[in-house]
């Protein structure tokens, strides 16, 4: 299984449950920004442990500037990143991102579903995350109507939240 994400955290909030659910499967998570910041590939490093996944760490441009980036950079950076290029199950960013206009979440969304549909990537499933906020009038939350809805059970939610909150240091009302 192969989950590619734009940011160290982006693996936890988007499909922490769905990994915490499957601990059996074997895991590749590529992480496409903030490699060399040692702060955030730290707490990646860790979480990913603690999700029993093999992590690896890209360092595309995720300055607050956010300028589009190539889509060619953007794909080459998860074709040399990626270990392999055939897997059960591929998971990444929706088109639409998971809030309102998260630009770096929407370039790892087309690279990966372009690279998939051109055959660089084979997976026998390819599953977007289906969260929205909105128009930024809420937090994310997943959608119900998604094709794959599941409900988390508390033991799973409660080592998701505990990465969250304790690994990335995230205020526990946020």
């Amino acid at each position: 299984m192969a989950l590619i994400v734009a940011h160290p955290d982006d693996e936890t909030l988007w499909a922490g449950g769905t990994i915490l659910s499957h601990p059996a499967w074997n895991w590749v998570i590529v992480c496409l920004c903030r490699g060399s910041d040692i702060e955030r590939a730290s707490k990646f490093g860790n979480a990913v442990k603690i999700l029993k996944a093999k992590g690896i760490m890209g360092d595309l441009d995720d300055g607050p500037q956010q300028k589009p980036l190539d889509d060619g950079e953007v794909e080459n950076s998860i074709m040399e990143l990626l270990p392999q290029k055939r897997y059960d199950l591929l998971i990444t960013h929706n088109i639409t991102g998971e809030y309102t206009r998260h630009l770096r979440h929407e370039e790892v969304s087309k690279a990966v579903i372009k690279l998939w549909q051109n055959g660089k990537i084979n997976a026998s499933e390819l599953w977007t995350f289906a969260y929205e906020d909105g128009n930024k009038a809420y937090f994310p939350i997943a959608i119900e109507k998604a094709s794959v809805f599941k409900q988390l059970p508390q033991n799973i939610w409660n080592k998701k939240y505990n990465i969250i909150t304790e690994t990335y240091g995230f205020d526990q009302n946020s």
